[in-house]
């Protein structure tokens, strides 16, 4: 019980500070459309590959799930040829004309069969990781209770930098900071490290 509290103490003093290190990635801007990899808007009616972008503009890294079969399966970071697509939606409640924009709360989905374990989905969430030694990505969301942002990232061409605004247990009783995130240790978590991100459309395989 004193490490639960003192992790989500810790998690809370990370918040803290990763406002004042990425203020741009926790305050909201214009609603701009976010822009996929050729130049288009991202839609929500479409699935995307999110990789991770290097210095020379390349991605061989994407995100990806710990088990294909999504009960419980942590976000990870994995080669490009082993990526799974995700689907982006608005929380119940927020408007939503179809097109993604920048620093709007989002639902973000990976895009395969829901798990078959009553109440768990493919929609992410932040879980406590006491292996971890604090917070990771993982999947059985909730609808309205877990909040990503995609926020653009100075400095780049269609780059961005995605956060989480947690609004629930285990970090908040009420809504607190977004904190950005990165890549610790090949799995998705909070990170004051910055780790902008493109986002890849899935080509139509009926096309």
């Amino acid at each position: 019980m004193k490490i639960t509290k003192f992790l989500v103490l810790s998690f809370l003093l990370f918040a803290f500070t990763a406002t004042s290190i990425f203020p741009h990635a926790v305050h909201a801007g214009d609603p701009a459309a976010v822009i996929d990899v050729y130049g288009n808007e991202v839609t929500a009616d479409a699935s995307y590959f999110i990789g991770a972008a290097s210095d020379d503009n390349t991605t061989t890294l994407a995100v990806s799930a710990t088990s294909r079969i999504i009960c419980n399966s942590d976000v990870v970071l994995s080669s490009m040829s082993n990526g799974l697509p995700v689907t982006f939606s608005s929380p119940v409640g927020e408007s939503n004309d179809g097109v993604i924009r920048e620093d709007s709360y989002l639902n973000v989905n990976f895009d395969a069969a829901t798990c078959r374990v009553a109440g768990v989905s493919t929609m992410w969430k932040m879980e406590l990781r006491p292996t971890m030694r604090g917070f990771v990505v993982t999947t059985g969301g909730v609808d309205g209770l877990n909040r990503v942002k995609s926020t653009k990232y100075e400095g780049g061409t269609n780059l961005y930098q995605l956060s989480y605004c947690p609004i629930s247990d285990p970090m908040c009783e009420c809504s607190c900071a977004c904190v950005p995130l990165g890549n610790v240790v090949d799995r998705l978590a909070p990170s004051t490290i910055p780790f902008p991100v493109v986002f890849e459309p899935v080509a139509d395989k009926s096309s």
